[in-house]
């Protein structure tokens, strides 16, 4: 777009619509450019319609962008690019025409009127949306500030009384400096411009207000001329003022530390588990980068719709454009699809995921914006472990779901390697009558023969002191005592298996691997399960032996007398 395109007067209201993928260039291809729009109404049209509306082809993606909300796995890098650019074709107005967003904090003074400092973007950066009402803006400790600065200034009309006569012109104008300030504090500045871009560090901070702030001033000139009638006597003065605009911006400092916890299965398998306490998006394990695993987090792109239209005031006028500038934003936001390991059939395995659990934020999100957000509670991914083949420590990489934020990987409190053992587990026939048996379970490491005592009341991997797992048999789910020891009994004949469910390698040192024990039980396997089995068939068979027994001697009473004599 190459200029503002005037549509309404004040009482109208602009409805934008994104530009046409391929009409601007802005750093982008067609096909990326296509997937930024996540807020626009996804009305198809067909190939057809759309070549005989735009007389073009459109590529494949950009089909699949108008019928549908694209998401990523990785925070992109569109956004940025897109707005970076686009910020270039923001245009003031002149002295006496001040251009803003309608949501801009307009301020008024003497002469200045309509002035104003508004933030267009902060980049790098993502929204969160964790639950509804709590979606804060994450920014890279490194980034750039962009705003907009405009104003305009009243010259009074000139007078005329008797014989005086007074004149107003503007002499001077400008912005003198632009700062950006963190929680009152300057930390970035620029010589006057309207539209700003202030880089920043930012270190040590959980979070912030980020401040755009704009000095501006004016100078007018007055004139008054004093008609004496041969001569006319004339005096100037000079009126200053200064307006001091600004804007800001809660944001959180999102600066990365991974704390990784290690662990070597029994059969030479490698484990890994990453813990940070803010949403992050995944890791890699090997230096290729074929095996990685993610969290709950995906991501789509988004205009800000408060840019959509600008408003352009002067003295006796306002007048809605639509804007040249779009800021784009990244959202990030827990998907159905859940945590995932690569390459799904040959990769690596995970084993265990922990956060905190939170309500669906999808009344967060917005109109038209149809993604795969989970619509139930979720769990945060704060931690993620995997069993995988190899693991290659050197190359371990933890991105963050803001781009460019890598974590940087801190040694843990008590240290980051885990042992990792074979355990054993037995299971004895203690006791047994005809009707019940008593199975004595022991769990112990195979390594050192040291029992071990199971707590399964712990919730939080990497705490505590005790151990967590149960052992699971005959549909019952134990632990084992002090010694080591679980008793259970038992009441159908058959064959058990004990299977021990260890706990976390995460929060155990030493940790164990699962394993299983069978045992037998049946009631003939004692003198007494054989005496009372004999006893039982007999009692069940007794009636049939009396019924033998009473017809034999029946016929023998009613029958012919030699009919049991009878020679064959």
């Amino acid at each position: 777009m190459a200029g503002l395109l005037v549509t309404s007067i004040v009482t109208g209201i602009v409805a934008a619509d994104p530009p046409q993928p391929g009409t601007e260039e802005n750093g982008l291809t067609e096909n990326e450019s296509a997937t930024l729009w996540s807020r626009d109404s996804d009305n198809y049209i067909s190939q057809e319609e759309y070549r005989q509306r735009y007389g073009e082809n459109r590529s494949a993606v950009h089909q699949v962008a108008n019928g549908a909300d694209v998401t990523f796995k990785r925070p992109p890098a569109t956004a940025a690019t897109w707005t970076r650019n686009d910020f270039e074709d923001l245009d003031a107005g002149g002295a006496d025409t001040s251009v803003h967003p309608s949501h801009a904090d307009l301020e008024d003074g003497v002469f200045i009127d309509d002035a104003h400092a508004t933030i267009f973007a902060v980049q790098p950066s993502t929204r969160g949306h964790l639950e509804s009402g709590e979606t804060p803006l994450y920014i890279a400790p490194n980034g750039t500030m962009r705003g907009f600065v405009d104003y305009r200034v009243r010259v009074p009309n000139g007078s005329s009384s008797g014989n005086t006569t007074i004149e107003w012109s503007l002499t001077e104008h400008e912005i003198e400096e632009v700062r950006l300030k963190k929680d009152g504090e300057t930390i970035a500045t620029e010589d006057g411009t309207h539209t700003p871009a202030l880089d920043y560090q930012i270190e040590d901070d959980w979070s912030a207000n980020l401040t755009l702030e704009a000095e501006i001033s004016a100078r007018l000139k007055k004139t008054t001329r004093f008609d004496q009638g041969n001569r006319t006597d004339v005096d100037v003065t000079y009126r200053t003022e200064s307006r001091n605009v600004s804007d800001a911006i809660a944001v959180e400092i999102y600066d990365l530390s991974a704390y990784p916890y290690y662990a070597e299965y029994p059969n030479g398998d490698a484990g890994v588990a990453i813990f940070q306490s803010r949403p992050w998006q995944g890791y890699t394990l090997t230096e290729d980068g074929d095996a990685r695993v993610r969290g709950v987090w995906r991501f789509y792109t988004v205009r800000n719709t408060n840019w959509d239209t600008l408003v352009q005031s002067n003295q006796t006028d306002r007048t809605t454009v639509e804007s040249d500038a779009i800021p784009v934003y990244v959202h990030a936001y827990p998907s159905r699809i859940g945590p995932r390991a690569e390459p799904v059939r040959d990769g690596p395995e995970l084993i265990e995921t922990w956060g905190t659990d939170r309500p669906s934020p999808v009344d967060s999100i917005g109109d038209n914006v149809n993604i795969d957000i989970v619509n139930q509670s979720y769990t945060t991914t704060y931690g993620v472990a995997v069993r995988a083949e190899t693991v290659d420590r050197e190359a371990l990489h933890v991105a963050g779901i803001v781009r460019g934020v890598n974590a940087s990987i801190a040694e843990p409190d008590g240290g980051s390697e885990r042992q990792l053992r074979r355990s054993n587990l037995t299971v004895k026939l203690l006791e047994q009558n005809q009707s019940q048996a008593t199975l004595r379970i022991e769990l112990q490491d195979n390594q050192t023969g040291a029992s071990i005592t199971l707590d399964d009341t712990r919730q939080y991997p990497i705490r505590g002191t005790t151990r967590n797992g149960y052992i699971t048999v005959a549909d019952q789910r134990v632990e084992t005592n002090e010694s080591g020891v679980a008793i259970v009994t038992i009441d159908e004949p058959g064959i058990y298996t004990a299977n021990y469910h260890p706990g976390s390698w995460l929060g155990h040192d030493p940790a164990y691997v699962s394993d299983s024990a069978t045992a037998r039980w049946h009631p003939l396997g004692t003198i007494e399960g054989w005496f009372a089995l004999v006893f039982e068939v007999g009692w069940q068979l007794l009636p049939f032996f009396v019924m033998f027994y009473a017809g034999k001697r029946l016929l023998r009473m009613l029958g012919p007398e030699d009919i049991f004599q009878q020679e064959p």
